[in-house]
C-alpha cells in the first residue's frame, strides 16, 4: 500500500487582546491574544493496487500514518485549496448515551448565567486542561445539538458556538476536543452547510448519534396561548410544527429565528408577553418559560442525525455495525455518468448505501461540452457524498474504494465509524 502523505500549513497572526475569564471548569478560555488562522493542506496522489490493505496490519499501519502529526510547511498554497488538496483520512469512534448537564457560569456582574456561545473572535489557542472532554456544538444551551452532544459524549464539557464553522475551528485550534454537528433531518433533509464544511476542514468523522426532535410551545409564565401574536423559532422547527401552530395560535405571525433555544432566550431576555417560541422542554427550564403545549411536531418520526468530529482518526473495527462516509468528484469530462459506475462498485459487493448527496464542485462548477463549431453546452459539475454500511476494516469496502478510485479525480474517506444502534422513541428524552 502506498501511504498518504498529508501536509498543511498554518499562519497565526495576533489580531486583538481580550481577557476571557470564568469562575469554574465550564469555561475553556484564558487571557490571550486573538489569532487569525489560515490553513491549507494537500494530499499527494495515491493508489490502492490490491485494495486499501491486504491485511489488518497494513490497515493499522496506514491509519497510524494518517493520524500522525505533520510538520508545518510553508504558507504558499493559500489560494490553491481545492478538492484535490484535501487530506484523505479514515477513522472511527464509539459513543455512549447519558444526559448532559450544563454548569452555570457567572456573568460580569457576578450573577449566575449560562455559558455564552463562542464567536469567531473568541478562537484563540486553548490552554492545557484537565481530563474532561470538551465538546463543541452550534447553538446556545437548551438547543437540540446540546442534547446530541450529551448523548454522544457523556459527562463532557459542552462548548456552545454561534456558527457551524466556529465549531469546526474550535476543534482544530484545540479549544474543544470534539464537535457534534447536525447533517440531516428526517423531515427537513440535509444541512448542506455542514457537508461543505466537512470538505473545507480537516476533521474526521468518528461517530454518529440520532436524536428525536420533540418540540414545545414556550412563553413567559402567565401568558395564555390566545394572547400570542407572534411565534418565533428556527425555520425548520416552524415548518415541522405548522399544523399545530395553526390550531394553537391561529392569529399569530410566524417569524424565523436563527436557533430554537436562542428564540426562547430572546423572549426571556426581553420580557416579551406577546411572543412564543418553538423549542425544547430543556430551553423552557433554562430560561424560565412555561410550556403552553407539549409535543407539537406534526410528525412523530422527526429525527436529526448528528456527526461526531475529531482531529485524529482511529482504526475501524468489525465487531459491530460500521458506516463509512466518502466524498468524490468525477474524472474530467466524465460528468455524472461516473455515478452509475461508482454505485455498481458497491452493488457488486453487496454493500448497502444509506445516503447519496450531491453538492456543487466549487473549483469547477461548469463543464463545457462540444468543440464550439455549433455552439457549446454547459453542464454542472458536482461532488458526491456517499454513506455506506461497511467498515473500512473489511476487504469488500477496501476493494470497493479501490474500484471507485478508477472513476474519480478525487476521493476522500471522511470517516469509518460505528453506527448509532440505540433504541429510538418518539417520546421526549430527559436531555431534550
Amino acid at each position: 500500500m502506498q501511504a498518504v502523505s498529508p501536509a498543511f500549513s498554518c499562519d497565526l497572526k495576533p489580531l486583538i487582546q481580550r481577557n476571557l475569564t470564568a469562575k469554574n471548569t465550564r469555561s475553556s478560555h484564558v487571557n490571550g491574544k486573538r489569532m487569525s488562522v489560515r490553513c491549507s493542506y494537500r494530499s499527494e496522489s495515491f493508489s490502492f493496487p490490491n485494495g486499501i490493505g491486504s491485511s489488518r496490519a497494513d490497515w493499522q499501519s496506514s491509519c497510524a500514518i494518517l493520524s500522525s502529526k505533520v510538520a508545518s510547511a510553508e504558507n504558499s498554497s493559500l489560494t490553491t485549496g481545492g478538492l484535490a488538496d484535501q487530506v484523505a483520512a479514515v477513522n472511527g469512534h464509539t459513543n455512549g448515551s447519558v444526559n448532559l448537564s450544563l454548569v452555570p457560569s457567572e456573568t460580569n456582574n457576578g450573577k449566575p448565567g449560562l455559558v455564552q456561545p463562542l464567536t469567531n473572535t473568541d478562537l484563540s489557542p486553548a490552554p492545557s486542561h484537565g481530563s474532561t472532554l470538551r465538546v463543541a456544538y452550534q447553538g446556545v444551551p437548551g438547543a437540540y445539538s446540546e442534547a446530541a452532544a450529551g448523548k454522544a459524549y457523556p459527562n463532557s464539557e459542552a462548548i456552545p458556538c454561534d456558527q457551524f464553522d466556529v465549531a469546526f475551528q474550535a476543534v482544530e485550534l484545540w479549544i474543544a476536543d470534539r464537535a457534534v454537528l447536525p447533517v440531516e433531518n428526517s423531515l427537513g433533509g440535509s444541512i448542506h452547510r455542514n457537508y461543505d464544511l466537512l470538505l473545507r476542514h480537516r476533521l474526521h468523522i468518528v461517530g454518529e448519534v440520532q436524536i428525536p426532535v420533540h418540540h414545545c410551545l414556550l412563553a413567559l409564565p402567565g401568558v395564555r396561548a390566545d394572547c400570542i401574536t407572534r411565534v418565533i423559532s428556527h425555520p425548520q422547527a416552524l415548518a415541522q410544527t405548522e399544523g399545530s401552530l395553526n390550531k394553537l395560535t391561529p392569529r399569530a405571525a410566524i417569524e424565523a429565528f436563527h436557533d430554537t433555544a436562542a428564540a426562547a432566550e430572546y423572549i426571556a431576555a426581553n420580557n416579551l408577553h406577546d411572543t412564543a417560541a418553538v423549542a425544547s422542554a430543556r430551553a423552557a427550564e433554562l430560561y424560565g418559560l412555561q410550556i403552553l403545549a407539549d409535543g407539537i411536531q406534526d410528525d412523530a418520526g422527526n429525527v436529526t442525525r448528528f456527526l461526531m468530529l475529531a482531529r485524529d482518526p482511529i482504526i475501524p473495527r468489525t465487531d459491530r455495525p460500521f458506516k463509512t462516509s466518502i466524498v468524490f468528484a468525477a474524472q474530467e469530462h466524465q460528468g455524472t455518468s461516473v455515478l452509475f459506475k461508482v454505485l455498481s462498485a458497491f452493488a457488486f459487493r453487496n454493500i448497502s448505501l444509506t445516503k447519496i448527496e450531491s453538492r456543487p464542485h466549487h473549483n469547477c462548477p461548469l463543464r463545457v461540452v462540444g468543440d464550439g463549431s455549433v455552439g457549446t453546452k454547459k453542464q454542472f459539475e458536482y461532488t458526491f457524498y456517499v454513506d455506506f454500511e461497511a467498515s473500512m476494516a473489511e476487504a469488500r469496502a477496501q476493494n470497493a474504494l479501490a474500484e471507485v478510485q478508477e472513476y474519480t479525480s478525487f476521493l476522500r474517506v471522511l470517516g469509518s465509524y460505528p453506527m448509532d444502534m440505540s433504541p429510538w422513541s418518539a417520546l421526549p428524552s430527559e436531555d431534550v
